[in-house]
Formats: structure tokens, C-alpha cells, sequence
């Protein structure tokens, strides 16, 4: 493996076949974020991204994520990420939880939960169609993403411990 210059950033975007047969997106894992959001009347929502085409499962709901660079931790690249497809994020974030699906040694992804003061996001690139804020309930009667759907009951459990 290249050893990237001091500075330089070293891209996870790539596939790698793990050990256990399945070919997964991510040189050194992968990582995604769901914003929490509490309105003054402690009504809580969450933030989801609803993939296009051009991505695996389009038409599908998910948090924003993606290949963790060289270095960078979960709560890094889950930020990169979500910067990079839904824009901007809130300065004030507070990380709430995560939850790691580790399916072999090589290769992890990390949803990582955070709470912003504000609603925020749009759909800046061609991974995202739309974006919307969605209480639990919601998300729950949503088409989402297979991998998302396997998360979601790990990820209400931390959104239900915040509360």
C-alpha cells in the first residue's frame, strides 16, 4: 500500500473484498451520521438523505456516509460525508452514540448519532435526491436502504436514551 505524503489525504473510495466473501464499499470502513433534532417542544426528528439513482439502493432512505479516508475516525468521515452531500453542518454538533456493524476483522461501518440546534440540509450532490426530517415513527413506515434497516433498531435505542 501507498503511504500517503505528510498532509496529503488518503481516499477510502474503493471496494474491498473482505474475508467473508462479500465485496463492500470503503477501503477502511465506512461510516454514516443521523442528525437528531429537538424542537422547544422536546418533539424529536431525525435527518435522512433519500439516495438516487446513482447510488446502491436509489430511490431508498439513509443517513449520509460513506468511505472513511486514511485516519480518519468514524465521527470524522461520517462528518466529511454528510458535509459533502446534505451541506453544511451546525458548528454546535453533539455526538449522542454510534453503533458499529462489523460483519469481519477488515472492514466496519459506524453510525454515529448527533444532535444539532437546528434543522439544516439539502440535496448538493448526485448521491442525494432529497433530504427530510422525520420523527421515529416516521422513519419506520419509510423505504429504507437494507443496511439502514438493519441499524435502525440500534440507532432508536440511542435516540431513546438522549431523550
Amino acid at each position: 500500500m501507498n503511504t500517503p505524503q505528510s498532509g496529503a489525504r488518503a481516499s477510502g473510495d474503493g471496494f474491498l473484498r473482505c474475508s467473508d466473501g462479500h465485496i463492500r464499499w470503503g477501503l477502511y470502513g465506512a461510516a454514516g451520521v443521523v442528525f437528531m433534532h429537538r424542537s422547544p417542544d422536546g418533539g424529536l426528528r431525525v435527518m435522512l438523505q433519500k439516495r438516487s439513482a446513482f447510488s446502491h439502493e436509489g430511490g431508498t432512505w439513509s443517513c449520509a456516509g460513506g468511505a472513511l479516508d486514511l485516519g480518519e475516525t468514524p465521527l470524522e468521515g461520517a462528518l466529511r460525508e454528510a458535509s459533502e452531500e446534505v451541506g453544511e453542518i451546525p458548528t454546535d454538533h453533539v455526538l449522542r452514540g454510534a453503533w458499529v456493524f462489523e460483519p469481519c476483522p477488515e472492514w466496519h461501518y459506524t453510525t454515529v448519532v448527533v444532535e444539532v440546534s437546528e434543522t439544516f440540509g439539502d440535496s448538493i450532490n448526485f448521491e442525494t435526491d432529497a433530504v427530510g426530517w422525520f420523527t421515529t415513527d416516521e422513519v419506520d413506515a419509510l423505504a429504507v436502504h437494507a443496511g439502514f434497516a438493519a441499524a435502525w433498531p440500534h440507532l432508536r435505542e440511542i435516540l431513546a436514551g438522549t431523550a
